[in-house]
């Protein structure tokens, strides 16, 4: 069975730098070239569309029950305010977050990078 490894994002922070930014004066041309490098590996790849789906929480119930749902029910999740929701990426996990509000639409914040190494 694969090993799953947390990754927290603040540990990626050395590894990442946002296009157009400068690297930090201890930062080596190498450093700089690895990154231009794996940018250009990954252009061939940017404009393929993936589903990207943040699941808030799971619950199970019968057919009958679900049947009989009406306007205004609330069906309980499997999840805690405040917990963390899971990140897919075309049905595989592969990052947790938060929901935040951006002006009037939901959106998420990656918080925890799940690596899936499969051996």
């Amino acid at each position: 069975m694969a090993e799953i490894e947390k990754i927290e994002l603040n540990e990626l922070e050395d590894k990442v730098v946002p296009s157009g930014a400068l690297l930090a004066p201890d930062d080596s041309m190498e450093d700089a070239l690895d990154i231009i490098h794996t940018a250009k590996e990954l252009e061939p790849v940017q404009d393929i569309p993936v589903q990207v789906a943040a699941v808030l929480g799971k619950a199970t119930m019968r057919v009958n029950d679900l049947l009989n749902l009406g306007r205004g029910a609330v069906v309980e999740l499997d999840r805690k305010v405040g917990e963390a929701i899971d990140i897919y990426v075309n049905n595989r996990l592969v990052a947790r977050g938060e929901v935040v509000v951006v002006e009037d639409k939901l959106g998420i914040t990656m918080t925890e990078i799940i690596k899936n190494d499969q051996k």
